[in-house]
């Protein structure tokens, strides 16, 4: 799966949040100051070239649809991450978070919590 620039993921978290969508409504779904029609409708194409959206044609407009769902999107992206970053160990990159004071005890908790249920 190719990686996502910030641009091309800002459009398909649109897309993942509208399920299926017109050009315009994923313009309205972007934040201020919203980008012009045609730079979402070139990010859009982009997207469908790298095979994360697909395309119905209804009349004279085009529908988009997400092929990829963000699940799988977040999970390779997340094993591409620990693998170039903390050679495939999991654990040090909690370990990491842990030190950067991005995970606090409680988020911890959680995540224990998250595999001991995983377990079952």
């Amino acid at each position: 799966m190719k990686p996502l620039t910030k641009a091309e993921e800002q459009i398909m978290q649109s897309i993942w949040k509208l399920g299926a969508a017109f050009l315009k409504d994923i313009v309205e779904a972007q934040p201020e100051p919203k980008p012009h029609s045609n730079t979402v409708a070139t990010i859009i194409k982009i997207l469908v070239d790298k095979g994360f959206v697909g395309v119905k044609q209804i009349g004279r407009v085009h529908e988009y649809y997400p092929l990829i769902s963000k699940e799988k999107y977040s999970s390779t992206t997340m094993k591409t991450l620990v693998e170039g970053y903390f050679e495939g160990s999991f654990a040090d990159a909690v370990s990491f978070m842990v030190k950067q004071k991005s995970l606090s005890v409680k988020d911890l908790e959680l995540l224990l919590q998250e595999i001991k249920k995983a377990k079952k």
